[in-house]
């Protein structure tokens, strides 16, 4: 189980300090699947990087199976079983996708398992088992790579920041296949930063971040036609001001 109690962070701007996440507590069970959406900027990307270690709170605890983590670092957590894919992926010069899969799972993975998950992710696994994570790959392709790794390994909780940030619409579909496969028993926690609603419905939970603060969390059958009401009457004002700006000329 993943805890998170009264986490706060901000960054120095030079004249002062600004706060990104005010206090933030928030509870995932394990086995579930938790959506995390809201308005750009709202901290829910900062909150990914907290739970992984790239960054530190200034404030506040995270526990992990009840042990508190706060302190500990990205590959401590890595080691606990907490797995993390990129908004931006990072890519490696000389290292195939095959040892890349075969290194986060942690020996040698063998060709036709490193092709499933290739597979599942939109990829044709016979064209880049042998093909090297650097220049050469588009970002979607990176992208769709770095997930792969996360399902070749043997994680408790897999976070996921934007899934599906840069890839096209078949792939995008092959995907969130792939998250509905993970939602089985036994399988890992897991964590989707996302606005996509095909996403949104797949979540146990939602979870709504603004402004740096827990707006509201709940079961998806509760959250999610809320939100979808509130993006209704946003598009319809949007649609009304422009009808009326090209009425009065402006």
């Amino acid at each position: 189980m993943l805890e998170l109690k009264h986490l706060s962070y901000g960054v120095s701007d030079g004249g002062g300090k600004t706060d990104i996440l005010r206090d933030l507590s928030l509870t995932l069970e394990d086995g579930r699947l938790m959506v995390i959406t809201g308005p750009n900027g709202g901290g829910k990307s900062t909150l990914a990087r907290l739970v992984m270690g790239i960054d530190q709170p200034d404030a506040g605890q995270i526990l992990f199976d009840g042990q508190d983590i706060t302190g500990l670092g990205v590959t401590q957590r890595a080691r606990l079983g907490i797995g993390y894919a990129f908004q931006n992926p990072p890519r490696f010069k000389g290292l195939t996708v095959h040892r890349l899969l075969s290194l986060a799972h942690g020996g040698d993975l063998p060709a036709d398992q490193c092709c499933d998950y290739l597979t599942k992710v939109g990829l044709c696994s016979a064209d880049y088992l042998d093909r090297e994570v650097d220049s050469s790959l588009s970002g979607g392709e990176v992208k769709r790579i770095e997930i792969a790794t996360l399902m070749a390994r043997r994680l408790k909780l897999a976070i996921y920041d934007e899934p599906e940030a840069g890839i096209d619409l078949w792939s995008f579909n092959m995907l969130v296949d792939t998250f509905k496969n993970m939602l089985r028993p036994g399988g890992p926690s897991v964590i989707i930063i996302s606005h996509q609603e095909r996403i949104m419905e797949l979540a146990d939970e939602l979870t709504v971040i603004a402004d740096g603060r827990v707006r509201e969390t709940g079961p998806r059958d509760e959250i999610l036609p809320r939100l979808m009401g509130e993006l209704t009457d946003f598009c319809s004002f949007g649609r009304q001001t422009m009808t009326e700006g090209r009425r009065y000329g402006q």
